[in-house]
């Protein structure tokens, strides 16, 4: 494969979880309608997601659920027996008009990734991340688990080692159990300490197969730094991958209403551009992000980054248009930075010494 592919898809274009819920705004569209007005995604780049057939999703998820999905989105109303026992029609997981086809889709996204790969190379899925899903219910805005997925498609593919890394603020407490114990995938995140789903404490190794660090509110770029150098990279290096996952969340900024930590979105860009030499395949997914400006910013900095792009300082008209176009059910509006540029100011600061403490503990495992 030649240069970063590109996975994208209308569905994800006028789709909504509703107009109060966290994931009204729109993501990847802003992704693709960005990269585009500033040239970085030719036709030959971009693939379309295909949309995967409930037979491929029973690798993680169980017949039931996904009949229980299927029904519901048909429906367009669940019972409540299913609501109660597969977490469908709730106010974290609600009834909407493709509440399975747009999680099928970011899977079936995810799966072709992993055979784009199989030679070498790197895919870019920001509708992927979903890696809250659990196997017989929909979780924390998840229905399905894309992550999982993808990585088993790619050990299907008889890769032996994978290193999946969740640098989203919320735990990937989906994908943490489903590869608990492995020899052939090493998870590493990195999340804010106290936040839902209350998982991934600093003791929770998963058998072996896992390494989390748990950064304290407000933590920065130098925190974050710390454990990419220290912790991170290392790990992945030491695993020897053949293939890496990145779920590249981007509701660890400073901006997002779901969580308090305080990155920049140099710190997904520096974590993209460290990773890339050490394995032959590289995907990427998006996750959180919940802010429209934020989201759509950091995300096209990835794919940049991905496709070997030089980010401007100063975003031509064009592309300030359709920043400005965004809209938020929550009140104000977002600075002239988050409407006219895409990279933002470093936010450096002191590094706590409980982080300290903690990447010093991960960092003895490796």
């Amino acid at each position: 494969m030649t240069g970063a592919l590109f996975i994208g898809s209308n569905i994800y274009r006028g789709s909504s979880y509703g107009r109060l819920h966290p994931l009204s705004i729109p993501r990847v569209p802003t992704v693709i309608d960005l990269s585009r007005a500033l040239g970085w995604l030719p036709a030959s780049r971009y693939r379309i997601s295909p949309r995967a057939k409930p037979a491929a999703l029973l690798g993680f998820h169980t017949p039931e659920y996904i009949r229980a999905l299927v029904a519901a989105e048909t429906a367009q109303a669940v019972d409540e027996g299913t609501r109660l026992r597969h977490g469908l029609g709730t106010l974290s997981n609600p009834v909407f008009p493709e509440m399975y086809r747009r999680p099928a889709t970011a899977a079936g996204g995810g799966m072709l990734a992993a055979e784009l790969v199989a030679e070498g190379g790197v895919v870019y899925n920001p509708g992927g991340g979903t890696h809250h899903g659990h196997p017989d219910c929909a979780n924390g805005f998840c229905y399905i688990n894309e992550p999982v997925l993808t990585i088993q498609r790619l050990l299907d593919q008889g890769l032996g080692r994978i290193v999946y890394i969740d640098i989203d603020a919320h735990h990937p407490d989906g994908v943490e159990p489903a590869f608990a114990g492995s020899d052939r995938v090493r998870m590493i995140s990195c999340h804010e300490e106290g936040r839902w789903p209350f998982t991934g404490r600093l003791e929770d190794e998963a058998g072996g197969a896992a390494f989390n660090l748990p950064l304290p509110r407000g933590a920065d770029d130098s925190a974050y730094r710390l454990f990419l150098d220290e912790v991170l990279l290392p790990a992945t290096e030491d695993f020897k991958p053949d293939a890496i996952f990145l779920q590249c969340g981007a509701d660890a900024v400073t901006e997002d209403p779901l969580s308090r930590l305080a990155l920049s979105n140099n710190a997904h860009i520096e974590t993209v551009r460290a990773l890339r030499p050490l394995a032959p395949r590289l995907i990427v997914s998006g996750g959180g992000g919940y802010n429209p400006w934020s989201v759509g910013r950091l995300w096209t900095c990835i794919w940049a980054t991905l496709s070997g792009q030089t980010i401007p300082d100063f975003l031509p008209e064009e592309a300030q248009a359709i920043l400005r176009g965004l809209a938020w059910a929550r009140k104000g509006r977002p600075s002239e930075t988050l409407l006219t540029t895409l990279r933002d100011a470093p936010r450096e600061g002191p590094i706590p010494d409980a982080v300290r403490a903690r990447v010093a503990h991960l960092a003895a495992r490796i």
